[in-house]
């Protein structure tokens, strides 16, 4: 996951096959419960990027739809938690072990990670795709008449050829997922290096490591998940593609950074819970 003289999956001191993803898949259930406590702040964020509204407004819609309305669409993201893990901390590992052993001595070894971390990404788009399309479809209050169920969601998806039913918003999401995933395997070792510097412990260096990098990944890539998010939160309607999605969210956000970033700084601290506990369980597990 990471070069440093703690942790290193690729090389020597690699995993024993299978463990990485066995390591990353319960790191990522233990994250789960903060995934639960956290989703309303995650529907909210949804929310303000559809609807472009304030925090203030998708608080009000979310209380005026009641309690059983508000973790409608909460299981893709719980599943997602945890197969995410296992997939995204495995698959990493493995890449890096098979770059370390064949690339070494073509491409510099501060550099594997990132490079191993970006494969992981892209697999892991094709993967969890359709995951995010069920989730954002049951997320938009919309849809609630025409798609009450996750049954009908998913039968209303499945009469649909995959670019506009499950793979909807494909595109966005592999550049998303491989970039984030390059930049957090890539960043995560040395910023844990320089925490640790400071006279932290291990797990809290982990921590802060894993929140940081997160922070710093979701704020860069925060346009990507908006536009996913306005991709896949309609079914049916007129098909269009990526470039005219864009121009579309860019003309109703005013053509204002500022108005396209509005849910960011909900993004921050879900971010920073969710991630920093992952990261900060999977180092304790891989050292011992």
């Amino acid at each position: 996951m990471e070069k440093s003289s703690d942790v290193k999956p690729g090389g020597e001191d690699s995993k024993a096959p299978f463990q990485t993803y066995l390591i990353g898949g319960t790191s990522s259930l233990l994250s789960t419960l903060p995934t639960i406590v956290v989703f309303p702040i995650y529907k909210t964020i949804f929310r303000q990027q559809i609807h472009n509204s304030l925090v203030q407004e998708a608080v009000g819609q979310l209380r005026k739809e009641g309690l059983v309305k508000l973790y409608r669409g909460v299981a893709p993201p719980l599943v997602m938690r945890t197969l995410n893990g296992t997939l995204l901390f495995g698959l990493q590992d493995t890449l890096l072990c098979q770059l370390s052993l064949r690339f070494q001595d073509v491409i510099p070894a501060a550099a594997l990670p990132a490079l191993a971390g970006f494969g992981a990404g892209m697999v892991e788009a094709v993967v969890f795709t359709p995951f995010e399309r069920v989730q954002n479809v049951l997320q938009n209050s919309l849809n609630d008449r025409q798609l009450p169920t996750l049954s009908s969601v998913l039968s209303q998806l499945r009469a649909q050829r995959p670019a506009l039913g499950y793979y909807r918003a494909f595109l966005p999401i592999t550049a998303r997922n491989a970039l984030g995933s390059s930049l957090y395997f890539g960043l995560k070792g040395p910023t844990r290096a320089f925490v640790a510097e400071q006279g932290l412990p291990p797990l809290a260096a982990s921590f802060v490591s894993g929140t940081l990098t997160s922070m710093a990944i979701s704020l860069a890539l925060y346009p990507l998940s908006v536009l996913v998010a306005n991709m896949q939160a309609q079914v049916g309607g007129e098909p269009k593609g990526v470039t005219a999605c864009w121009r579309a969210l860019w003309r109703a956000r005013q053509q204002s950074v500022a108005l396209l970033y509005r849910g960011g700084s909900l993004v921050i601290l879900r971010s920073c819970i969710t991630w920093g506990i992952t990261t900060a369980v999977y180092d304790l597990q891989v050292k011992k």
